[in-house]
């Protein structure tokens, strides 16, 4: 279900614990998954469960809990907004509204050509530096004007022109 490297990674995660709390590595196990898979489909959650020594529904919880799981296909790059008051007072909201434009997309949506899914995010705790995004659950990008947003957008698109 996961690649050998992958289960190293999971395996490196496991020996942070004793060994009777495997449990204990089902966040950075089911983010090495998704990192793999993309996003976590109830086969790999499954897998992910069994590996770890857990019920299925324990998992399951974890990754419906958290909004860095995704749990349905993303586009390639999933751009994650904060759209929080303090945020939203900082110009969030337009920002917000200029990446939905520009990406023809809404929130939770996908562009037709996969390369990007727009999230309507929660706090990021960077609320002194909106807007912000966070790319793929790792990297965050803040103080953003509309000219910033559109060099990310521009930047990102050409890195997956590359591939």
């Amino acid at each position: 279900m996961l690649s050998a490297e992958s289960l190293k990674k999971i395996d490196r995660e496991l020996a942070k614990y004793p060994a009777d709390q495997k449990q204990s590595a089902v966040m950075p196990a089911l983010i090495i998954a998704q990192d793999e898979k993309g996003w976590l489909a109830t086969e790999t959650m499954n897998f992910v469960a069994q590996y770890l020594g857990m019920a299925p529904v324990a998992v399951y919880e974890v990754a419906t809990f958290y909004n860095m799981y995704n749990l349905e296909p993303v586009g390639r790059n999933k751009i994650s907004i904060c759209t929080c008051l303090p945020c939203g007072l900082q110009g969030s909201l337009d920002a917000a509204e200029h990446l939905k434009a520009r990406l023809g997309i809404d929130f939770n949506q996908t562009t037709a050509d996969g390369k990007f899914t727009l999230k309507e995010g929660e706090c990021m705790g960077a609320c002194a530096m909106a807007p912000v995004v966070v790319v793929n659950d790792k990297k965050m990008y803040d103080y953003l004007s509309n000219a910033k947003i559109d060099a990310l957008i521009d930047a990102l698109s050409d890195q997956l022109g590359s591939r």
